[in-house]
C-alpha cells in the first residue's frame, strides 16, 4: 500500500490578493509592477488602470492568486512602490471588510444592506449597527445583528450630547474593529472632526439628481415641480455636507402620473441599490481617490 502523503490542493493553498496602488505617471510602471509579482509566483486574475488626464496621476489595481500570503505578496512590491513614489495598499481578498451601519428610523436602506450581506452577494461583515433611535432594533435582531442605541440630545451639557454620542461612535469603530462606516440614512450631521477622522472610509447615500430640492420633502418637491427622473448618489463623508467624492450613481424614471408618495417609494429603492453598490466596490478594493473624485475599477 502506498504511504505517501497526498499532495496539498494547489487551488486551497493560493490566496486571493487585491494591490491598489497610484503614483505619478511615468514609464515602466506597469512593467515593474507585474515583474514583481511575478517573482512572488503571483498570477495576475484581473488587472485594470487609469492615467489621470488632470492630475498626472497614474492608478492601478491588480487581483492575484498567489502561493505567497499577503505580507509576502505586499513585500515584494514594496520596492517598486518606493521606487516610484506610490501609495501601496495590499489586502487579502477573502477577509471581508467590517462595516459598521448607522441608520435613524427609516430600515429601507439598512434592509438591503443586511438582506445582501446574509445572502453573501456583499462581501461585507456587518458586526454592529448603531442608531440614534430605537425603530430599528427588531429589524437588526432579525438579522441576529447586535444594535447600540447612542441617542443624541441637543442640550450640549448633556451626557448624550452630540460630542458624547461622536466619541462613543469612536469607542465602537476601536471595539469592533471597523474597517468602513456605512450611513444608512442615518438622519444626523456628523461634526467636521469626525468627518475628518472617518476620512475615505465613511459612506453616505444622498437623494441627488435633485439638486434644487434641498432640505425638508425633497421628492415631493421633485413632484410639485413634474421632474422625470429621482436619483441616488453614494459618496465618501467629508466637511463638506453631501459634498464627498462621489462612488455610485443610479437613476429611475418618473412621470406625471405618480404621486409624491410613489416618487418616495422609488427613491427608497434607488438609494438602497446605489448604496449597496457603493460598498461592494469599496469592500473589493476599486475605489480609488483622486482629489476630489473617485476612480472606479467596475
Amino acid at each position: 500500500m502506498d504511504s505517501t502523503p497526498a499532495a496539498p490542493n494547489e487551488a486551497s493553498a493560493r490566496h486571493r490578493i487585491v494591490l491598489t496602488l497610484s503614483c505619478p505617471d511615468r514609464p515602466g510602471i506597469v512593467h515593474a509592477v507585474t515583474g514583481a509579482l511575478l517573482e512572488a509566483d503571483a498570477n495576475i486574475a484581473e488587472s485594470q488602470q487609469y492615467d489621470s488626464p488632470d492630475t498626472g496621476t497614474f492608478f492601478m489595481r491588480v487581483a492575484v492568486n498567489a502561493a505567497a500570503t499577503r505580507e509576502e505578496v505586499e513585500a515584494a512590491v514594496r520596492p517598486v512602490a518606493d521606487r516610484f513614489g506610490m501609495h501601496l495598499q495590499v489586502w487579502d481578498a477573502d477577509t471581508p471588510l467590517r462595516a459598521l451601519v448607522m441608520c435613524s428610523k427609516d430600515g429601507r436602506t439598512l434592509n438591503d444592506l443586511l438582506f445582501q450581506q446574509r445572502t453573501g452577494s456583499l462581501p461585507v461583515q456587518i458586526p454592529v449597527v448603531v442608531s440614534n433611535h430605537l425603530d430599528l432594533q427588531p429589524l437588526a435582531s432579525f438579522y441576529g445583528v447586535p444594535f447600540i442605541h447612542v441617542p443624541l440630545s441637543t442640550d450640549p451639557a448633556s451626557r448624550n450630547s452630540k460630542a458624547a454620542a461622536e466619541d462613543r461612535l469612536r469607542e465602537l469603530i476601536r471595539e469592533y474593529e471597523i474597517d468602513v462606516v456605512v450611513l444608512a440614512r442615518y438622519m444626523q450631521i456628523l461634526s467636521d472632526e469626525l468627518c475628518r477622522d472617518l476620512e475615505g472610509m465613511a459612506i453616505n447615500i444622498h437623494h441627488s439628481f435633485l439638486p434644487s430640492f434641498k432640505g425638508a420633502r425633497p421628492y415631493h418637491q421633485a413632484h410639485e415641480r413634474g421632474v422625470k427622473i429621482i436619483g441616488a448618489t453614494a459618496h465618501y463623508v467629508t466637511a463638506d455636507l453631501d459634498e464627498g467624492p462621489i462612488i455610485a450613481q443610479s437613476v429611475h424614471p418618473v412621470t406625471h402620473a405618480q404621486t409624491a408618495e410613489d416618487f418616495v417609494e422609488r427613491g427608497r429603492d434607488v438609494e438602497g441599490a446605489t448604496l449597496v453598490q457603493a460598498v461592494r466596490w469599496h469592500a473589493e478594493h476599486r475605489v480609488l481617490l483622486d482629489g476630489h473624485r473617485t476612480v472606479v475599477f467596475s
